[in-house]
């Protein structure tokens, strides 16, 4: 589904190199950690692959569902099924949640040349999946992020994942902010998604995360490379012994 070789990128208006080669192939069904110190690349990693402004990719590629999408803008690679939750989901202020939803569904729909779906198919639509994610009513009356708290911006993005059914979903620090039940709660429903048709991507700092969202494959990222990788229980390692030990061996 995904495959990248070699890419090497960095900031538009700095030269300064952030990813120095980055190696990742995620087939559907599966679900990859990376993992990594501060500054290892890992939301650059995310923001590229989803076409994010400001960064230049100066060698390699990403191939995706077998077409190279590096010349393509966020919102073509968003109509293929690539989604990026943020680690500081946007506050929309004025922009209602059902109407942002169904707005996003409906340029889906559009880009993809099927029908748009009418505002009483969707309203159901919406009471489904939110049901299923346990998100109350109340969150889909309020305008996007506007006063959530960390918690609820990120059910909200699972809650958008699930209406919007991307194949290549990359959460980009999703345990953020969040206190445990907080992060419990979000797990589960990154959980409800997993699928042999679709790949998650999870970027986090910490092994706690991965104790609720089981992880496929987990990778190491340090100094914009992919130095490492394994199963879970690479994570605990991380955990329990921190960077130093892979560190040292790459030092060696």
């Amino acid at each position: 589904m995904l495959n990248i070789e070699d890419l090497h990128a960095h900031l538009e208006e700095e030269k300064k190199p952030i990813l120095k080669g980055v190696n990742l192939k995620v087939h559907p069904g599966e679900v990859h950690a990376i993992m990594g110190p501060n500054g290892s690349g890992k939301s650059t990693l995310s923001y590229i692959i989803s076409g994010r402004d400001g960064y230049e990719v100066s060698k390699g590629s990403i191939v995706y569902n077998d077409e190279d999408i590096l010349d393509l803008e966020p919102e073509e690679r968003a109509t293929k099924g690539i989604f990026l939750a943020f680690q500081y989901p946007v506050e929309i202020p004025g922009v209602g949640n059902m109407t942002f939803l169904r707005t996003a569904y409906n340029s889906l729909q559009k880009a993809r040349n099927e029908e748009e779906i009418s505002a009483s198919d969707f309203l159901k639509l919406v009471r489904q999946k939110a049901s299923e994610l346990n998100i109350g009513p109340d969150l889909l009356k309020r305008p996007v992020n506007y006063g959530f708290s960390g918690g609820e911006k990120k059910r909200n993005e699972i809650l958008q994942m699930a209406v919007l059914e991307p194949s290549l979903c990359v959460l980009d620090e999703t345990d953020s902010g969040l206190d445990i039940d907080a992060m419990k709660q979000v797990s589960k429903g990154v959980n409800a998604l997993r699928s042999p048709n679709r790949a998650i991507v999870v970027i986090t700092h910490y092994q706690r995360l991965l104790n609720h969202i089981k992880p496929d494959i987990v990778h190491v990222m340090v100094d914009g490379k992919i130095v490492q990788s394994g199963g879970a229980n690479l994570a605990l390692d991380i955990e329990n012994n921190g960077y130093a030990n892979i560190l040292n061996n790459l030092n060696n």
